[in-house]
């Protein structure tokens, strides 16, 4: 399958368009199934709350004490990214995944394992 994107944020797929909102919907719907590399996420997300908690310090003059990365599931953080991350940040993700994804008919699934 081939697509590209055009400014106004359309894959074009085999059978179609797909707006990316729709994909990124259909994802969020799918995430707690994925197979998401611990390791990769794990370190940007302990990463993105040090920054957090740096940002509560130094420019709202808040204690971060109660904030910790344990508190958070991957998964959770993943959704939010999807939603509310950069193009880059998204990207990122995407290729901390593991399970393999296919669109057919304009709906994401996950690929069917053969073992």
């Amino acid at each position: 399958m081939s697509y590209f994107r055009s400014p106004v944020s359309f894959l074009r797929l085999a059978g179609g368009y797909i707006r990316e909102e729709e994909l990124i919907g259909q994802l969020i719907g799918i995430i707690d199934q994925l197979d998401v590399n611990e390791l990769g996420m794990k370190y940007k997300f302990e990463e993105e709350v040090k920054r957090y908690n740096k940002f509560q310090r130094n420019v709202l003059g808040m204690s971060a004490a109660g904030n910790s990365a344990k508190d958070v599931d991957l998964k959770t953080y993943a959704k939010y990214l999807l939603k509310e991350g950069s193009v880059i940040e998204k990207r990122e993700l995407l290729s901390c995944m593991k399970s393999r994804l296919v669109i057919r008919n304009k709906i994401l699934a996950l690929e069917a394992s053969t073992v």
